[in-house]
């Protein structure tokens, strides 16, 4: 039985984060007015048009720099009702399709810059996509972004991209889309290979108070969040600095401050809808029983965001499948560095050619 003054002390704290979140979402509500009184519908933008990545990119290696003539394609995939933003290397003369995954701190472009133009210099064709409410995809008015769309528009992506042509895809994600890659496999089914910066479980209290900007916001914000989901609240905007470890998503602090003020990326506000279904995903397909394909984790040695034992709690219960673990050298969680970068580009290369044979 519970004390008098341990119930007196529950009724105090749960009155307090009632008030509190009231704060929040009257603030929240004010200061996302103006997104709201945005048209139906609005000019295609353009990464030309961005200043954010050219200015990351004189953070990353002179090599991995994306000039006039390397930049990629874009095109938009209109996709139940969103006009996806894709990145591309077309190839038709690729042997191997790779579809390239951001997570929640990131975009299709800063997918590009890392891998998605390195490997298109190998001879593979990429895709970066813009995953809806990041990049420059155009969501749907009115609609209500979960994390669950997120898979299914990466299943989709492979069908479509399949009914083009059958050569095989393969996955890469980084940071959340590390796992999205995990969960658009076991969906889809149809992938020769995925690769992830890291396979974060985040029903794990464990992960999530890592993953989380501290353990208040872990143990009493996701619960909160949990159950705001569920309510007219459910739509309100979180920034994902106030709830993770954005600042640990570069071991560069002025290439983290470009990022950070990046809306199309790190400095990204999502809703609680979102933020909860990502925390709380159901995936149909528990680890014991995946047997898709071959995994490869290339872990940043510098990762002070997800270190590898995050990871390896999730991977050590895949056991139907190879599973191959890659420390990159010297590198941060979104990696800068050398040699990490060309080491990553290289293992990457050597897996999905083993994949797709």
């Amino acid at each position: 039985m519970t004390s008098p003054k341990s119930d007196t002390l529950s009724k105090i704290l749960s009155a307090l984060l009632k008030w509190l979140m009231s704060g929040i979402a009257s603030l929240l509500s004010i200061l996302a007015f103006a997104d709201d009184q945005l048209p139906a519908t609005q000019p295609l933008a353009s990464y030309a048009d961005q200043n954010s990545w050219q200015d990351i990119q004189h953070y990353l290696p002179k090599e991995y720099h994306l000039d006039e003539t390397q930049r990629p394609k874009e095109e938009w995939w209109n996709w139940q009702g969103h006009t996806i933003h894709l990145d591309t290397y077309r190839n038709p003369q690729a042997k191997v399709k790779v579809i390239l995954f951001h997570g929640v701190g990131t975009n299709g472009r800063q997918m590009s810059m890392i891998l998605g133009h390195p490997l298109a210099q190998r001879g593979y064709e990429t895709i970066a996509i813009d995953m809806p409410g990041y990049g420059l995809t155009q969501v749907k008015k009115g609609s209500k972004i979960r994390y669950d769309d997120w898979v299914q528009a990466g299943n989709d992506l492979i069908e479509a991209e399949l009914l083009k042509d059958h050569r095989p895809i393969v996955l890469y994600g980084l940071s959340a889309g590390g796992m999205l890659t995990y969960h658009v496999a076991a969906k889809n089914k149809k992938v020769k290979g995925i690769v992830g910066m890291t396979f974060l479980d985040t029903s794990n209290r464990t992960v999530r108070d890592q993953v989380s900007l501290n353990k208040f916001m872990s143990r009493v914000g996701s619960p909160l969040a949990n159950v705001t989901a569920h309510t007219p609240l459910s739509a309100l905007p979180m920034p994902m600095r106030w709830v993770s470890k954005m600042h640990r998503l570069v071991n560069n602090d002025a290439a983290l401050q470009v990022f950070l003020k990046d809306k199309t990326s790190a400095g990204n506000t999502v809703s609680v809808k979102f933020l909860d279904s990502y925390l709380y995903y159901k995936n149909d397909t528990p680890p014991e029983q995946f047997d898709v394909c071959p995994i490869l984790l290339t872990q940043p040695e510098q990762d002070r965001w997800t270190p590898l034992a995050l990871s390896q709690p999730f991977l050590a219960q895949i056991h139907q499948v190879p599973v191959d673990v890659v420390m990159l050298k010297n590198a941060g969680h979104y990696p800068l560095e050398q040699p990490g970068l060309d080491q990553m580009v290289n293992t990457i290369d050597a897996f999905y050619q083993k994949v797709t044979q």
